[in-house]
């Protein structure tokens, strides 16, 4: 390597772990991890939903510790200089994953965009200090490169979910960071943002910059990739060039049913939007938006970041409301009946559901709230509602998971514990926002045949997502939103 290319290389960081093994919870997490992270690797991170893939990364990143064997060793080397622990270049690793940006929700950090990016330059949670010439700077160039300057004044929380995750990346540019570690990047991102990050990936190619991405979706792979890790249940089963990785079996699984299964009759109207606007923080989402859904039907919503396909099945559970001048009617409410009622036929699947639930519940506490429509539990579970958890987690595979904690499992086993939640009670609708993100590809064809027969058992079901193969085959409706109004709104167009 030329000397040039040397010093640039000992700016960023290099990591050795050596006979790892982590426990969480007092089970085995990872077993035996040798692997080596140098300066100009680009690393692809595979393996199926609960195979260790987000702890590893954490592993990395110096937030959870190694169980201590005597013969384990996790160090880092800058500048030359060989670091024991992480404790000395915490400040110069990035690890952006869900849970980062699940904190703004549950702290309520509602922060203007550009003071979040800011937070990355001074490597704080919240702003500490005044933002001056040099952070204004670093805010500049990191929404630049993502190319999303005019989202700077807006409020955290009045945009998407896959324009939050972009505001998120810019803030871990904003850092300089000399290592990045990018768990489940593409998650929630519409087409124009993929290809956008996908950009920004491969011209990272021309840096000494090291980066993991951990990815479950083969449109995800980026070229600039130059190695490939595969975790089988807490153990390395491949290391080495990303052009011999064993990746071809995670990326040919055909998700919808074979043919469409025969759909019961469509019946009443359980949900009724009329000129309904909507607004987050003063911000305008839905324009004059007229829906209804009848029993019986399943509707895709898709449109870009931003279009309002969140805020639209929010509204439909009750979450946000409509505007003078529009209305919302829904099956069974009238004057006098609580919106509970409706609530609790309906089982909803969302991002922010695993957020709002504290992380110390069981994964039986988490899907027998969905009993009563509730975040936890403010008393015990009747025998009822626990017998029902007990079908409901065996239907969606989670059984075995019953006594751990929430906070315990993969971004994926939480999202199939949210499945079952939604299953409690046999509900009418399934309110679903992209509930496939962060799921490895035999898990989304598995959920997917499961949603087929609830289909087929009568359930109306809106499902909104980013990803043409995830509309179900049984799917009878879609919805086109484009900037909060709909542009096309009829039978799924061939």
């Amino acid at each position: 390597m030329p000397a040039k290319a040397k010093t640039r290389a000992s700016r960023h960081l290099a990591v050795e772990l050596a006979n790892v093994d982590l426990d969480r919870g007092g089970r085995a997490v990872l077993r035996d991890i040798d692997w080596k992270i140098r300066p100009g690797e680009r690393w692809l991170l595979f393996g199926a939903n609960g195979a260790g893939k987000t702890q590893l990364l954490k592993l990395v990143a110096g937030a959870v510790w190694p169980r201590p064997t005597g013969r384990e060793r996790r160090r880092y080397r800058v500048h030359g200089e060989w670091h024991a622990t992480p404790q000395d270049v915490l400040a110069d690793i990035a690890y952006l994953g869900p849970e980062r940006q699940d904190r703004y929700h549950r702290y309520g950090w509602n922060m203007r965009v550009e003071n979040v990016v800011a937070t990355g330059h001074f490597r704080t949670e919240v702003l500490l200090d005044a933002v001056d010439a040099a952070a204004r700077r670093a805010v500049r160039q990191a929404l630049a490169a993502l190319d999303i300057e005019r989202l700077a004044r807006r409020s955290f929380f009045t945009l998407s979910y896959g324009e939050r995750r972009l505001v998120l990346i810019a803030r871990a540019l904003a850092s300089r960071p000399k290592l990045l570690l990018l768990d489940e990047l593409f998650t929630g991102l519409d087409a124009t943002y993929r290809a956008r990050v996908r950009a920004w990936l491969e011209g990272t190619s021309r840096s000494q910059r090291p980066w993991v991405l951990a990815a479950h979706r083969g449109a995800d792979v980026p070229r600039a990739a130059t190695h490939g890790l595969v975790l089988e249940r807490g153990r390395i089963a491949y290391r080495g060039r990303i052009g011999a990785a064993p990746l071809a079996a995670w990326f040919h699984k055909d998700m919808a049913p074979r043919r469409a299964p025969r759909r019961p009759r469509v019946g009443r109207v359980l949900a009724r939007l009329t000129q309904a606007d909507v607004y987050l923080d003063g911000v305008q989402v839905l324009r004059a938006l007229d829906f209804e859904l009848h029993a019986g039907e399943c509707w895709v919503v898709h449109g870009g970041n931003g279009s309002g396909k969140t805020t639209l099945l929010r509204t439909l559970y009750g979450d946000h409301g409509v505007a003078s001048g529009g209305t919302i009617e829904r099956d069974g409410i009238e004057p006098g009946v609580a919106l509970e009622a409706f609530r609790l036929r309906v089982g909803l699947v969302a991002p922010h559901l695993q957020t709002d639930h504290p992380l110390h519940l069981t994964v039986a506490e988490v899907v027998q709230s969905g009993a009563r429509a509730s975040i936890g539990l403010n008393e015990r579970a009747t025998a009822r509602e626990r017998a029902a958890a007990v079908v409901a987690m065996r239907e969606f595979g989670v059984a075995r998971l019953a006594a751990r904690s929430i906070g315990e499992l993969s971004y994926g086993q939480s999202r199939r514990v949210l499945f079952a939640r939604s299953a409690m009670g046999r509900p009418d609708l399934l309110l679903l926002d992209e509930p496939f993100a962060g799921l490895d590809p035999p898990t989304r064809a598995d959920l997917m045949r499961r949603l087929a027969r609830r289909a087929v058992a009568g359930a109306a079901i809106v499902i909104a997502t980013h990803h043409r193969e995830e509309w179900p085959g049984f799917a009878t409706h879609e919805l086109e939103l484009r900037r909060g109004a709909q542009r096309y709104r009829g039978p799924i167009r061939p």
